[in-house]
């Protein structure tokens, strides 16, 4: 049986507008075995991002314990989490947040940049990344010239070319038509399923959901 590479325990969290609470986690408790495939659903305001962010060491909780592939995140300061970051969690989010000024090569190459690895190893590690994706042959290429499916895979390739403990995607798929969709669904499964990643994503989409081995909804703050 896999070890949980995931582990949130009594979380809490809380948000104020103009000075009033608006609780989002209540009390939270989740548990993700190493290799699973996770999808989180609810209405909008439930605390699904919330909870991504959390996981993923971008927000910190009020209250309760975070731990993931085996480091509980409040123990880090700010810049050892950043470290940790860029170690263990590869992001994919719904508007791709790719940079128009740099090529697909480029955009893939930026957290290497935050690593110790040579020029030549950077790029190998891109090129791996971007054939892995199915866009070896578009490296050159500036997001302008990419269709929204591509961009999506390049993100991906981003994501994945720290070898990233867990895979967090938030909305991966709602910025798409049905076939690229598809396509971006079939690459996250063929990635959880043949490389083993860890991938907790977030959807409104019930199509997008039927991917996951695990299906958790969230409705105010709470696990169903």
């Amino acid at each position: 049986m896999a070890e949980n590479v995931i582990e949130v325990k009594e979380v809490e969290k809380t948000y104020y507008r103009d000075r009033m609470p608006i609780p989002v986690l209540r009390g939270l408790s989740l548990a993700v075995p190493e290799g699973d495939f996770v999808a989180l659903m609810g209405p909008s305001g439930s605390g699904k991002t919330t909870l991504l962010n959390l996981i993923a060491g971008i927000d910190r909780p009020d209250k309760g314990r975070i731990i993931v592939a085996g480091t509980d995140l409040g123990t880090l300061p700010e810049g050892q989490l950043a470290k940790w970051r860029s170690r263990h969690i590869g992001f994919v989010f719904q508007f791709y947040n790719l940079l128009p000024v740099l090529t697909a090569s480029g955009n893939v190459e930026l957290p290497l940049l935050l690593t110790k690895l040579s020029k030549k190893e950077r790029r190998d590690h891109v090129r791996a990344a971007l054939e892995l994706v199915g866009l070896g042959d578009r490296m050159s290429h500036s997001p302008r010239q990419l269709s929204g499916g591509q961009e999506q895979r390049v993100a991906i390739a981003r994501a994945l070319v720290t070898d990233p403990t867990v895979i967090v995607a938030d909305e991966p798929t709602g910025d798409l038509d049905k076939q690229s969709a598809t396509e971006i669904l079939d690459l996250l499964g063929r990635l959880n399923k043949e490389f083993h990643k860890t991938v907790v994503m977030v959807t409104h989409d019930p199509r997008a959901a039927e991917r996951a081995r695990v299906v958790h909804h969230l409705d105010k703050g709470e696990l169903d």
